[in-house]
């Protein structure tokens, strides 16, 4: 979609769509795609474009990838030391990957540092080379992984992850997944293929189908039981009613592919 911005400078967050999958690339592997205020000002105007595309049905998934050598190191530290904190902006990505209309996947080959590993954990799909290391530093500058905490722990029990959390100390991606905080550790050559199977499997799906799916997985787990059933039921009798259950039984009963609208 873009490239340069209004001063035609380079950027340092690249998009494009292709196949109805939207790609968000941080390009700023001079400071391994820190979170400095320009990082996170592309980040947004990237979910502009692409939240765009998803309303007028272009858009059918969001993959958040990176150039190497690290997916994020977290903060841009030499910006905190020189000015105020404001992270209005970055809860504003966590929160607009978390709640996006279509599936959001984190394609993650290098080193995820502290909020690196919150931008990861706000997508709903986590592929990452196997060979790769988590760290939650923050306590080691004096801080809390306080914003992050959010999406991570909505992805696995804190106390899973407690060591992490209180030590500093790297984990392994074969440990990120056992806990849940990443869902496909591969070998390094297998992370584009398996990125590209999800992406089918995702345009596959009837479009209101799979945004539904993606509001069942984030609210049903924060629902009392009965409140769960109730709204589960109201949402299955809805959906079997509509269109696109009929157009997706009609295909199969046909053995064709289903033409969603």
């Amino acid at each position: 979609m873009y490239r340069r911005g209004v001063s035609g400078e380079e950027r340092v967050v690249d998009v494009a769509v292709e196949g109805g999958v939207a790609t968000i690339t941080m390009d700023s592997p001079a400071n391994r795609n820190a979170l400095s205020t320009r990082l996170v000002a592309e980040l947004t105007d990237a979910l502009d474009a692409v939240e765009a595309g998803v309303a007028d049905g272009a858009v059918r998934a969001i993959v958040l990838t990176h150039t190497p050598p690290a997916f994020c190191a977290g903060a841009d530290l030499k910006e905190r030391r020189t000015g105020p904190p404001d992270s209005r902006p970055f809860v504003s990505v966590l929160t607009r990957l978390m709640d996006a209309d279509v599936p959001t996947i984190a394609v993650v080959r290098g080193p995820a540092r502290a909020g690196g590993i919150g931008l990861m954990a706000a997508c709903d799909l986590v592929v990452v080379d196997r060979s790769i290391t988590f760290a939650l530093t923050e306590v080691r500058i004096g801080v809390a992984a306080a914003i992050i905490s959010v999406p991570i722990l909505r992805r696995t029990n804190g106390s899973r992850l407690a060591a992490a959390f209180l030590t500093g100390e790297p984990f392994t991606a074969t440990y990120a997944a056992d806990v849940g905080l990443v869902t496909h550790a591969v070998d390094a050559d297998q992370v584009d293929a398996t990125v590209a199977a999800l992406c089918d499997g995702i345009r596959a799906g009837a479009p209101r189908a799979v945004a539904e799916t993606k509001r069942v997985l984030r609210e049903v787990p924060g629902l009392a039981a009965g409140e769960a059933f109730d709204r589960m039921r109201a949402l299955s009798d809805k959906l079997f009613a509509g269109p696109d259950a009929a157009e997706g039984m009609s295909a199969f009963a046909e053995k064709r592919p289903p033409r969603w609208l």
